[in-house]
């Protein structure tokens, strides 16, 4: 009877998840964090696991952005305070813990790395978005200096935030990413 039921639980979900298929925009879709005030875009096939901040064990002699390293699921991984390697946060200032999640770099990126991100904001779709284009972008005040490689194209929400978008597979070829030595 209990095997019926679940059964029958499954097959409900599954309808339910492949008419959401049908009505999806298909299109470019991020995962949205926040990073000191910061919203920033990762792509999602760049994206691994999210994880809750848990024990982050510190490395001596290493960057200030550098938080430690971390066991996930039997894996160890590098844990980067992306908020401190983008200088949105002054160095030394710890990431607020109460929201922080850790993003993993996809595996096929071949970085073990995870980025400490101060919140997680869902998902973002391009359909729902909209770029902003080089004349903005020359107005912007935060927009003098050139963006490295790996800050792609900005995006503005409905409700008008500006969201930059990183590519991770670029940030991970960055040597300044991976010069972790302090």
């Amino acid at each position: 009877m209990a095997n019926r039921e679940a059964l029958r639980a499954l097959q409900t979900r599954l309808a339910q998840r492949m008419q959401q298929v049908k009505t999806e925009r298909p299109g470019v879709s991020w995962l949205a964090v926040d990073c000191a005030g910061q919203g920033l875009l990762f792509p999602l096939p760049q994206a691994g696991e999210i994880f809750d901040l848990g024990q982050v064990l510190p490395v001596p002699h290493t960057r200030q952005w550098l938080a430690g390293v971390v066991n996930l699921r039997g894996v160890l991984y590098a844990v980067v305070d992306l908020a401190g390697f983008l200088g949105l946060r002054l160095a030394g200032q710890a990431a607020p813990r109460e929201r922080a999640r850790l993003v993993a770099l996809n595996a096929a990126l071949g970085v073990n790395g995870a980025l400490l991100v101060d919140s997680l904001e869902g998902l973002r779709h391009a359909a729902d978005m909209q770029a902003e284009g080089s004349a903005e972008a020359a107005h912007d005040p935060h927009d003098n200096a050139p963006r490295p490689a790996f800050a792609q194209g900005r995006w503005r929400d409905a409700g008008g935030r500006v969201w930059q978008e990183i590519s991770l597979a670029e940030l991970a070829g960055q040597d300044q990413f991976l010069a972790i030595a302090g």
